[in-house]
């Protein structure tokens, strides 16, 4: 018997790897069969607080496009034709491969009439196999630059074959890769803690899971309920909270050196070994009952978020022409003629990125600023926008099939190469039906269907925002539960904004990035003139700055580390302060443990003007400073 707990947060940040690798833990000190498998393939960290001993380490690859046999092209055309992605050109005579935009779907080895495609396998990450004591542990680690491939890593970490327990330590947000965790899970905890960011997250996260089909329990970490809304949320949703974590520092100096509270803290051992029966217990009883009725596969192209219908209703995407941004409005007043670009990312959520962020709105005055977590956005809590336009967002297509015209084949499925269809019941004979959710629009399955069965309608993804804030223009977004091309929606978001700051002839212009190192944030990070990396001195933090460092060294750009929390774990604050010298990027300064910052978040303000002489403030406004010290050097030397 395997029962799956997906272990799940709108944000990360929350707790989410620190409630899952304690329920692993106390599985084994009960003698039960235990797993743990880390699906947060952009930035793992598991295995820092697991300590498993590897037994196994190999390659992920993808049999993928290459390149293209010269001598066998005849330079037709057709494979760009049917490429939906822009991975490859005609120019002249000549066919152009870029291997950067390609998603490996294979509809261009279909098409090519001269097999002159050329396939080879595709490094997209590593997979690692090993155990400490009687837990089971199995993680992925993406390639620096393939952040496309992230849901199919973490199909290969969830390979593992093994029973009893298995832990699922999902990504944070609520698109594609988490929905790839959670999608056949017994049962989902959703990690929160008592703050408006908190709230908004799990009011995310839960719309996911519901996408799903699935009823989600929640976990409170951080439990010091200031006001009664996250309860009342919960309350009024029927979601059960199973359990609540204090608010313990002790507990967080225990999680900066790697170790499990469960093994120092009695009280932490009793509270985890209840959580993980009563999780159990209710992963049993769902799970019996989806073997029992199991829900048929959605029809294709039916969607059941209503939210999504009517918004498509509402209002439909502008182009910047009618956005009031067109090409030619007036230069602004940074590098070469327009506003000079700090974007803010972590390695990992959680680390204060979105709170400096705000600051860094507030000390700045007249600045743009663009929130490109658009997974889970919650820049607005602080900033307070006030929207003046809004707009459907649509990164691509969805395919669907006509089930009365479907022969039962079974071509489509075989090409496939992102599990998007499946086998589909039909007045006694079978059929075949597209999930949306796994659909990236590729086409090939179109091209294989001898019944012209396939159709194609535009994806409803999201919404974007151009707001107006205390600070300036601000453009945000918002991913639809369990939606992808979260990358493009950061494009837009970003595009707007720099258009706004033109028009306006700002000097600098701010992105909140999105956590990790995956689509979204190469999108976020594209084109920035400083990139600052947020992070915090625990074992994780280290491990996820390199990660993200190494990621910024891909991409040439230039950046700064600022640590939160620095306080809490000296020596770790040390380290990072040398990995930046390592990896070239400035040293931008420290900030302090300071419960004056959940005040503020509560009160739905940053710190530098809820508490100006705060600790925490004081050194958020140096951390601002240097920041712009060093542009201000740097475009004198441009």
């Amino acid at each position: 018997m395997r029962i799956r707990i997906a272990v799940s947060s709108g944000k990360g940040g929350t707790g989410k790897t620190f409630i899952a690798t304690n329920l692993a833990r106390v599985l084994e000190k009960a003698g039960e069969k235990a797993a743990y498998l880390d699906c947060d393939v952009e930035a793992p960290n598991g295995h820092l607080f697991v300590k498993p001993v590897i037994g196994r380490e190999e390659e992920a690859t993808l049999l993928a496009p290459a390149g293209i046999d010269e001598e066998r092209c005849t330079a037709c055309g057709k494979c760009a034709e049917v490429c939906r992605y822009h991975a490859i050109a005609r120019v002249g005579t000549s066919m152009l491969f870029f291997r950067n935009l390609c998603h490996v779907c294979g509809a261009c080895t279909l098409v090519c009439p001269h097999k002159a495609i050329i396939e080879r396998p595709r490094k997209i990450g590593t997979l690692r196999e090993g155990a400490r004591g009687g837990i089971e542990f199995r993680d992925g680690l993406l390639e620096t630059g393939e952040g496309g491939m992230t849901p199919r890593l973490i199909r290969r970490v969830k390979e593992w074959a093994g029973g009893g327990v298995v832990i699922l330590d999902s990504p944070p947000g609520t698109s594609c890769p988490v929905v790839e965790t959670v999608k056949d899970a017994d049962l989902c905890v959703l990690v929160t803690d008592p703050t408006p960011f908190g709230l908004n997250d799990l009011k995310l996260a839960v719309a996911m899971c519901r996408e799903l089909d699935k009823e989600p329990v929640v976990v409170v970490n951080r439990a010091g309920y200031a006001d009664a809304k996250l309860k009342e949320y919960c309350s009024g949703e029927g979601l059960a909270i199973v359990a609540e974590i204090p608010d313990d520092r002790a507990v967080a100096e225990c999680y900066s050196v790697g170790d499990l509270a469960v093994d120092r803290f009695p009280e932490y051992d009793e509270l985890f070994r209840a959580l993980a029966l009563e999780l159990c217990e209710r992963a049993l009883k769902t799970g019996t009952a989806r073997k029992t009725k199991r829900p048929a596969a959605r029809p294709s192209g039916v969607r059941s978020t209503a939210a999504r219908t009517a918004g498509a209703d509402r209002t439909e995407e502008r182009s910047p022409a009618e956005s009031g941004t067109a090409a030619g409005a007036p230069a602004g007043a940074g590098r070469n003629g327009r506003a000079v670009e700090v974007t803010v990312i972590s390695g990992k959520g959680g680390t204060g990125k979105t709170s400096l962020v705000a600051c860094f709105a507030a000390l700045g005055k007249e600045i743009a600023v663009a929130d490109c977590d658009v997974d889970a956005a919650d820049l607005h809590l602080v900033l307070k926008p006030r929207i003046a336009e809004r707009g459907v967002f649509s990164g691509g297509v969805k395919a669907s099939i006509d089930l009365e015209k479907c022969l039962g084949c079974g071509a489509c499925a075989r090409v496939c190469r992102f599990g998007a269809v499946s086998r589909v019941p039909s007045g006694g004979s079978v059929v075949f039906g597209i999930d949306e959710r796994g659909c990236e629009g590729c086409g090939a399955c179109s091209l294989v269907c001898p019944a012209d069965a396939v159709a194609f309608h535009p994806a409803a993804n999201g919404e974007w925002y151009v707001s107006e804030t205390e600070y300036g223009p601000m453009t945000h977004a918002r991913l639809y539960a369990a939606e992808e091309n979260s990358g493009k929606l950061v494009s837009l978001v970003r595009e707007r904004r720099n258009t706004l700051a033109a028009e306006r002839g700002l000097e600098w212009s701010l992105s909140d990035g999105s956590p990790g190192t995956g689509c979204p944030v190469i999108a976020s990070l594209t084109g920035t003139d400083y990139a600052i990396v947020v992070t915090e001195p625990t074992v994780s933090g280290v491990h996820d700055v390199r990660r993200v460092l190494d990621l910024i060294r891909f991409f040439k750009l230039r950046s700064g580390v600022a640590v939160n929390k620095h306080d809490l774990n000296p020596a770790k604050t040390a380290e990072i302060r040398a990995l930046a010298a390592e990896y070239g990027a400035d040293f931008l300064g420290t900030v302090p443990y300071d419960t004056a910052v959940t005040e503020a978040q509560i009160r739905g303000k940053s710190i530098v003007e809820h508490d100006p002489a705060s600790p925490s403030a004081l050194a958020i406004a140096e951390v601002w400073r240097r920041v712009k010290d060093e542009l201000e050097v740097k475009n004198d030397d441009d």
